[in-house]
């Protein structure tokens, strides 16, 4: 069941759902949460690699990461792809499931904005974004708008095995865009 604007902000006042900074008041919508883009961009780093083999593991230097001051802006060129986040940190509880899903307006100019669309319960960090530019023209974003959007959904009951106590789980406590990690894609590496 995915939570009205009244629940969301009965848990997060209950300090079950957490945010740092703290949500201002226009950030809660009827039934989601607007998040605001972080100052920190990592693009593929095509003058070093020209080919990702998952199953071979990825290099640390795939991507190089821009940190970019708050009234800068970041342009998006056709057919790019970024990694971005959001400014907000997030802490879920073992019962709360989030879903996030890209702007509409940025959705019209032909910016995609994805996670791998679904928080599980026990997350903590901030989201990681895959970011792209599918329109033909070149598409500015600036640090501090909002980008996306949560809906909070409340789970059947806690989750015996929540992503903190996974130990499959590679994204816990980041602060900034993470680059893919592929260790838990194939089964018997």
């Amino acid at each position: 069941m995915i939570l009205s604007d009244r629940d969301i902000k009965k848990i997060i006042k209950e300090g079950r759902l957490a945010f740092k900074p703290k949500l201002e008041s226009d950030q809660i919508g009827p039934a989601s949460i607007d998040l605001k883009l972080s100052p920190i961009f990592k693009v593929f780093h095509l003058e070093k690699h020209s080919l990702l083999d998952p199953r071979k593991g990825l290099p640390k230097d795939f991507m190089k990461t821009y940190k970019m001051k708050l009234s800068e802006q970041f342009i998006l060129h056709p057919n790019n792809f970024i990694l971005a986040s959001t400014v907000e940190y997030i802490k879920v509880p073992d019962d709360i499931s989030v879903r996030v899903e890209g702007k509409s307006s940025l959705a019209r100019m032909g910016i995609l904005v994805h996670t791998a669309g679904f928080i599980d319960p026990g997350f903590e960090g901030t989201i990681t974004l895959e970011i792209s530019n599918q329109s033909n023209m070149a598409v500015v974003l600036y640090p501090g708008m909002y980008i996306c959007q949560i809906a909070v959904e409340q789970m059947s009951s806690p989750s015996e095995n929540p992503y903190n106590k996974r130990k499959k789980s590679l994204y816990m406590k980041q602060k900034e865009p993470t680059m893919a990690n592929t260790k838990n894609l194939f089964k018997n590496q």
